[in-house]
């Protein structure tokens, strides 16, 4: 078995000192190009790479980020973890992925600590809550927190989310302007507070007008479990003209259900709108009205959140709630008559 290059190799090979190698090979170090250039060449010959490993016990750093993420189902979130990794990337640290439920309960506390025993310097929570006591923990060790689309009533996290009432109340508004009087609502995991801020928010919308929900069921974020709703909500003849679905996951089923299972058409017979405005609510199959997400200016302050509470961990925690915008495509129209 072939030895592992040492530094110190690399060091004689382009014949400066051991140091230089290493600053050479930490993001951020500085090293004149003309050093820069002899240790790369130096290690590319001998096949030389370094180790982050060992560079953590040195320096105590580890230059590692936990992310816990679920829903991968959910178009949304594949997308926002690869931009959340990309950026934490460019500003030199790693991902460690995770995958958790949605709730604050044993699943995400056995990942919790897992994430823990990796050293990592922060940790962003992507659709997860976590247990106060978990929190505490993260505080006294001084890794900072962000909730991502998520948020807790806990001051030690900083939260970045879309405007979620803003949103459920716009789509609430657009069913309104359009003249549709019978109304339902497909409430994603009620523990969620997306879930909470866009039905108040849709809730309140109607209310502005008038209007009240004429049906509700529970979707959980799931696509089996919205598909059974639209059917549930949908069989009789007293069924909504109208249906705003939690978010698009659940919206493509409740579509599926609607022209598959029961023969409706949309928009014709029934108007439909989502909340996330994932790539594929543009498709023809779908056309769906829906409630964009700032996707690039949440994983833009995520990142910038966590960066300033590892540099300076007495920073306050940073709560956002950023605009999206109501996105009108075929899905919904006008009430008949």
């Amino acid at each position: 078995m072939a030895r592992k290059v040492t530094s110190l190799q690399v060091a004689e090979r382009a014949g400066v000192s051991q140091s230089a190698v290493s600053r050479v090979f930490t993001r951020g170090a500085s090293a004149s190009p003309a050093t820069v250039a002899k240790v790369k060449k130096a290690a590319a010959e001998l096949g030389y790479r370094p180790n982050a490993m060992a560079r953590a016990m040195i320096t105590g750093k580890s230059r590692m980020i936990g992310l816990v993420v679920a829903y991968l189902e959910n178009q949304f979130y594949p997308e926002a973890v690869e931009r959340l990794s990309n950026a934490l990337q460019e500003r030199g640290y790693h991902v460690l992925m995770f995958m958790a439920s949605p709730t604050a309960g044993d699943d995400v506390q056995s990942v919790m600590e897992e994430i823990l025993d990796h050293q990592v310097e922060g940790i962003v929570l992507a659709s997860v809550s976590m247990s106060s006591s978990l929190s505490t923990r993260c505080a006294e060790h001084g890794i900072p927190v962000v909730l991502f689309n998520r948020e807790q009533d806990d001051p030690r996290m900083s939260a970045v989310t879309t405007n979620n009432y803003g949103g459920g109340f716009a789509i609430g508004t657009h069913f309104a302007e359009l003249g549709h009087s019978r109304i339902g609502y497909i409430a994603g995991f009620e523990g969620a507070s997306t879930q909470r801020d866009r039905e108040q928010g849709f809730r309140d919308g109607l209310a502005s007008a008038g209007l009240d929900l004429s049906a509700r069921e529970v979707g959980n974020f799931i696509y089996a479990d919205a598909r059974a709703a639209a059917l549930e909500m949908c069989a009789g003849t007293d069924r909504p003209e109208a249906i705003f679905v939690c978010n698009d996951h659940m919206a493509f089923a409740v579509m599926d259900a609607l022209r598959f299972k029961l023969g409706l058409r949309v928009p014709e017979d029934i108007s439909v709108a989502g909340f996330d405005d994932v790539p594929i609510a543009a498709w023809p199959a779908y056309d769906l009205t829906s409630y964009r997400q700032p996707i690039n200016r949440m994983v833009a302050q995520t990142v910038e959140a966590l960066m300033q509470r590892i540099e300076d961990p007495t920073r306050p925690a940073h709560r956002a709630k950023l605009e999206g915008a109501l996105i009108q495509r075929g899905s919904t129209a006008p009430a008949k008559g």
